[in-house]
């Protein structure tokens, strides 16, 4: 492989990982806007129950600069809501794998009984 097509793969794969606050960035959100999303959200999600991250909020930045205080704002809300979704999302799947467990066991306890009977 020549050395360009391999910078060119290195510079697809970092794309990919490119944060959420850089995105915003490059999208054109204004920079405090994109800080106060990015703490918001790492706050959203630890108060969701997430174990990974923490609460943070720079508070002179939240109570004195209005495109922070709103990217906290729609962070926090929108992280929250996302982590709670999937939070429940799994409950349901575990709910529902333990149903059809039972359901199948019960179908095979009911197959067994009309075998044993003919």
């Amino acid at each position: 492989m020549s050395r360009y097509w391999f910078g060119v793969c290195i510079a697809l794969l970092l794309s990919g990982c490119e944060t959420t606050h850089e995105q915003m960035l490059t999208h054109g959100y204004p920079p405090a806007y994109a800080d106060g999303f990015q703490d918001g959200c790492s706050s959203g999600r630890q108060a969701a129950g997430l174990m990974v991250g923490g609460f943070s909020k720079n508070v002179p930045r939240y109570l004195h600069e209005r495109q922070y205080e709103t990217g906290w704002d729609d962070g926090f809300r929108q992280c929250h809501a996302m982590q709670n979704s999937e939070e429940q999302r799994a409950y349901h799947e575990r709910f529902w794998d333990q149903r059809d467990r039972e359901w199948e066991q019960e179908k095979d306890r009911g197959a067994a009984k009309a075998y044993r009977h003919n």
